[in-house]
């Protein structure tokens, strides 16, 4: 099976491009979505997140309130690498057997679908990285705009990431996601269709 490791910066659209991948027949496995099960009310980690930083971040359901404890750790890295070292191990289990299934049940590609690929060292367990690219302003823009967030906090979540610019030395297909939706799917398309060649020849 082929893996394609996608990430890209927060807001770049890396999810939409998930989405496309996705429609194409790709088996999506989204790191997020595992950071979420892996952390909800009982588990171990939602126990060592509550432990570390408190009732104040819990909901009254029992979950944890991801918003304000994004407020805690991109204004913290020492609190981001606390938490970081809570979850990553468990959530790379949970990717791992999800890519392990994905296999088992038929698919030939996999998309693992996560911000940190490249910080966390996944990039070395895929056959290709995608990252997904757009300008510093677009990004700003598109993460206020979806967040409904200050330009200071806009700035702050993107600081506490790898910059995109970096990320672009580990791409072995690079996205650009400035233009329109068409283009950004047209290019997909063309890369999906070199991984589909490869597998044929």
């Amino acid at each position: 099976m082929y893996v394609i490791g996608l990430t890209g910066g927060i807001a770049s659209g890396k999810s939409t491009v998930s989405k496309m991948l996705g429609k194409l027949g790709a088996a999506i496995i989204d790191a997020d979505q595992l950071s979420r099960e892996v952390t909800l009310p009982g588990k171990p980690a939602w126990q060592e997140i509550i432990k570390r930083f408190g009732d104040g971040i819990i909901e009254p359901g029992g979950e944890i309130n991801r918003k304000r404890l994004g407020q805690i750790i991109f204004a913290d890295s020492q609190a981001r690498f606390d938490l970081e070292q809570i979850t990553h191990p468990r959530i790379e289990a949970e990717t791992m057997a999800a890519i392990i299934r994905a296999e088992q049940n038929g698919c030939t590609v996999a998309v693992l679908d996560a911000p940190l690929l490249i910080e966390v060292a996944w990039h070395h367990k895929t056959d290709s990285v995608w990252v997904v690219f757009v300008n510093e302003q677009t990004q700003l823009t598109r993460l206020r705009l979806r967040d409904n967030i200050s330009y200071e906090d806009a700035v702050a979540r993107i600081q506490a990431q790898m910059t995109l610019h970096e990320k672009l030395n580990y791409a072995d297909v690079i996205i650009d996601n400035n233009g329109t939706l068409e283009n950004t799917k047209a290019q997909v398309l063309t890369a999906w269709q070199r991984i589909r060649l490869l597998q044929q020849s």
